[in-house]
């Protein structure tokens, strides 16, 4: 299995190699890590949207359209002089050993709470060493989807015990959170609403991390959803000759629920 994986890896590079030379593919050759950004975010959702349908293909398809991101980046450094992908695989390897000394350094494995603050504590001493910031909450990327930063950063401060005993004292910080926002409202104080709005959806992200379900994840499902219910509802009125602005709000709601009622039925 180990020498297939290379050998397909290999030719991967090759392939990557040839496309950036001269005579190459003219777009592969003008590419820079900078225009390459957005793909490298595409591609990692349509991985996800892979996972979900549960098509094995499909996931195996979409993992190789993130992978061809991970090397034609390598690749362009690489032309930099500055690493290659060889070095990429290294460092990885060598940081989940280094991570791992229950495993790889014979050290006693503890449960999973020790683990945690082990990977904690490791991941903050690399982070030292690079001169990276010594904050709790370090690390988190700027470009993370919001409600995905906002669990991460939850779950690194609830790691040294800033955190909620139960999962009551989340619910309650959210019927205050909805009341202040209501508050807001009632006073008509844009910045405010804003506000509350973000501390609301805060501590939803947390009722979320209680529970062991990633809002991120809940609010794409939900989001699929409504494509699909309003889809039922375009559909049925095409069928009637007639388009969503002429049909009324109970006609759509109507609609809406037999879509609901349809789901429902195939489960």
């Amino acid at each position: 299995m180990t020498e297939r994986a290379s050998r397909a890896l290999v030719r991967l590079l090759e392939i990557m190699a040839d496309l950036r030379s001269p005579g190459g593919c003219p777009w592969d050759a003008e590419q820079t890590p900078e225009s390459l950004k957005p793909y490298i975010i595409e591609e990692a959702y349509e991985v996800l949207e892979a996972i979900d349908t549960g098509d094995p293909r499909q996931i195996r398809d979409e993992l190789g359209d993130l992978l061809l991101q991970v090397v034609f980046q390598s690749r362009l450094f690489e032309e930099r002089g500055e690493f290659d992908m060889a070095d990429v695989a290294t460092a990885i390897a060598e940081k989940l050993v280094r991570r791992h000394p229950h495993v790889f350094a014979g050290e006693k494995r503890g449960d999973q709470q020790s683990l945690n603050a082990q990977w904690d504590r490791i991941k903050a001493e690399e982070k030292r060493e690079k001169g990276g910031s010594p904050s709790v909450l370090g690390g988190v990327p700027q470009h993370l989807p919001a409600l995905l930063r906002a669990r991460k950063l939850a779950d690194k401060a609830s790691r040294v015990g800033f955190d909620w005993p139960e999962i009551d004292g989340v619910f309650a910080k959210v019927h205050e959170e909805l009341a202040e926002l209501e508050e807001a409202m009632r006073h008509c104080a844009r910045e405010a609403m804003a506000d509350e709005l973000g501390d609301l959806l805060f501590a939803i992200v947390n009722i979320g991390r209680f529970l062991e379900i990633d809002a991120e994840d809940a609010l794409r499902r939900t989001i699929d959803r409504f494509v699909r219910r309003f889809g039922h509802i375009e559909r049925e009125l095409a069928m009637r000759g007639r388009s969503p602005q002429e049909a009324s709000l109970e006609e759509m709601n109507e609609l809406w629920e037999a879509a609901k009622k349809q789901e429902r039925s195939l489960r």
